[in-house]
């Protein structure tokens, strides 16, 4: 579903998808090249990473550009797609910063027209970043993908 997912949609602010390989239960994307890693790397410090510092212009930037890619997903594509899984391991930054939306594997399509809600993957990842309604067993809606948004600046 990610691939079908990601090969149907096209934005300066979404990660391209350049090929995959689902051959038995291997399963592997491969993503345009994004030089800066993700934003991750810039706003935490580990081992790997010093931690470096993004000024507030690229930060907002960053914001700006992360916005823009839901946006067109909530509201500029021919299905409603709610990311489910935005946090800054999925904002990639290339070569001049500019942020791009990744990881669609949780994606969920919504019809706007009846308002039901079609599943197509389970729930995953660390529940810092979930949105109250996932917690809760509620209806996901594109709020779910904006409370999210919070913790990426």
């Amino acid at each position: 579903m990610e691939v079908a997912t990601i090969s149907s949609t096209h934005h300066l602010n979404l990660v391209r998808l350049i090929g995959f390989c689902a051959e038995g239960h291997h399963r592997l994307l491969v993503y345009e090249f994004m030089k800066n890693g993700s934003l991750d790397n810039f706003l935490f410090t580990t081992e790997e990473h010093s931690g470096k510092m993004l000024s507030w212009e690229y930060r907002y930037n960053v914001a700006l550009g992360t916005t823009r890619g839901i946006m067109y997903l909530h509201e500029e594509c021919r299905d409603c797609i709610i990311h489910c899984d935005i946090k800054p391991e999925n904002t990639l930054l290339d070569e001049i910063f500019n942020a791009k939306v990744s990881d669609f594997g949780l994606a969920k399509l919504i019809n706007p027209k009846d308002n039901r809600y079609r599943i197509l993957t389970s729930v995953g990842g660390p529940r810092s970043y979930l949105a109250p309604e996932w917690l809760a067993n509620l209806p996901i809606t594109s709020k779910s993908d904006v409370i999210a948004m919070d913790g990426l600046v």
